[in-house]
């Protein structure tokens, strides 16, 4: 029988199908994501029927849900900690998880470093777009040349030709790097494209589950920041993790996205070294400069990222203007969010910045969006503006409202605690902000503040 090939049109934001090219996505909403692919319609099974397939296979029936029985799987623990942080204590059996990135921001490394460590388990690294000759020189580096484990590499990009490896190996883990570079030869479509991205996540999900093993897909982004592909390939997964950081510092953020496993609110932190991902135990100490000398427009705050509480350094420069119009320059903060607080300084506290060029940049290449570094940022802008240091040991966490107030923030006991472990003498927090937490044992000051100028009063005087 002749295989018959019929163009269907997907939206490249949502995975949405239609015959005809439409101008609206009626799924997501989005103008122009649909594009036109050609597909093999034959009489055979797809590549997604992993396993036996038959009209006699077993049904699922409705099932009470206090009848259920559940059982506490063990998780398979990674050599790095950060890593199962993330994860939620490690990869759960038969789970499939998502890792994106930008383009050599060292996800592939990542991963790599961990499946070479694993001693116990039989790892299938399937590579879609480095050669045999690349990943050895990658692993050398990594181990130092000496590589002791039960890694095997194939590198394919066929799904049939992949699942046919993956039967005669039975591995224990399976990682494809990358989910865009595999095609089915049961699509006319190139690899990368919504309809392969589609279907061969799902066969490799329908294998995940049938086998009980886990898959680790490695995958690209998009120019807007978002993994590329259709949107249902981050609804097919257990997990997304996000790894992130400027490739011109050497930190880099893993982050939940999504896990079904875990908590979403953990990160690990990364150091990017010669030999690879070093995990950074404790951030704050690599965070803060260690300088002897007092600088003006320096301010510590005390931030979360997730659940994870560290001590960032916030900088600015306050000069007068050059030119007409005053510049507004911002790095790892918004910038937004600064021009609102450079309007409180100036409406509710008197300072004329109007004239003036302001530049804010959190240091160590760190984003920041925690509401709660406002006060370390307003510090910083101020104590550049007057040309006063900051008092040495002295950090601050609060939320800076349009009315000049300092409003509450999350998690106050992990803030205080980490700021105390790092030796800090004071910490300026907001008011009422400790209730029911006892101070008694602690070794640092806590200056509450209920308006921005009682702030400033004990800066400088």
């Amino acid at each position: 029988m002749a295989v018959k090939v019929k163009s269907m049109f997907y939206c490249s934001n949502c995975g949405a199908e239609s015959p005809k090219w439409v101008g609206k996505c009626a799924v997501c909403g989005e103008w122009n994501t649909y594009i036109e692919e050609k597909v093999a319609v034959k009489p055979t099974k797809t590549m997604t029927s992993f396993g036996d397939t038959g009209d006699d296979k077993k049904r699922s029936v409705p099932v009470k849900i206090s009848e259920i029985k559940t059982e506490n799987e063990p998780r398979i623990s990674l050599p790095s900690g950060e890593l199962n942080r993330v994860l939620g204590g490690g990869l759960v059996p038969g789970s499939i998880i998502l890792v994106g990135g930008e383009p050599g921001i060292g996800k592939s490394t990542l991963i790599l470093q961990n499946v070479l460590r694993i001693r116990s388990r039989k790892v299938l690294y399937v590579s879609g777009e480095e050669s045999r000759q690349q990943l050895k020189m990658r692993a050398d580096r990594i181990c130092e040349g000496k590589i002791d484990c039960e890694c095997y590499i194939l590198c394919e990009t066929s799904l049939e030709a992949i699942f046919t490896g993956i039967k005669n190996f039975n591995p224990d883990l399976v990682v494809v790097d990358s989910i865009q570079t595999i095609a089915s030869d049961t699509l006319e479509s190139s690899a990368g494209s919504v309809g392969q991205v589609r279907e061969c996540a799902a066969a490799l999900l329908k294998f995940a589950k049938q086998t009980n093993t886990p898959v680790i897909l490695i995958g690209h982004i998009n120019k807007e920041g978002s993994i590329a592909g259709p949107k249902v390939l981050e609804h097919i997964v257990d997990a997304v993790l996000q790894f992130e950081g400027d490739r011109h510092y050497m930190y880099r953020i893993l982050r939940g996205i999504k896990n079904r496993f875990g908590s979403t609110s953990e990160i690990g932190i990364y150091e990017m070294t010669h030999y690879g991902l070093r995990e950074v135990a404790n951030p704050s100490e690599m965070l803060l400069s260690q300088k002897d000398d007092s600088l003006s427009g320096v301010a510590t705050g005390v931030t979360l990222e997730g659940i994870r509480p560290f001590l960032i350094e916030a900088q600015a420069l306050v000069s007068t203007a050059a030119y007409g119009t005053a510049q507004r320059s911002v790095t790892g903060f918004d910038g937004k969010r600064m021009n609102m607080l450079l309007a409180v300084l100036e409406k509710r506290v008197g300072f004329k910045l109007a004239q003036k060029d302001v530049f804010l940049n959190i240091a160590g290449g760190m984003k920041v969006n925690d509401p709660a570094l406002d006060l370390a940022v307003i510090c910083a802008i101020l104590s550049s503006n007057v040309d006063i240091p900051i008092k040495k040991g002295v950090c601050m966490s609060g939320e800076v409202g349009l009315s000049g107030e300092i409003r509450q923030v999350t998690r106050i006991e992990q803030r205080i605690s980490e700021a105390e472990k790092l030796g800090f003498k004071s910490m300026i927090i907001p008011k009422h902000n400790l209730k029911g937490f006892d101070t008694s044992k602690l070794h640092l000051e806590l200056v509450e503040v209920c308006k921005v100028e009682e702030a400033f009063r004990f800066l400088f005087g």
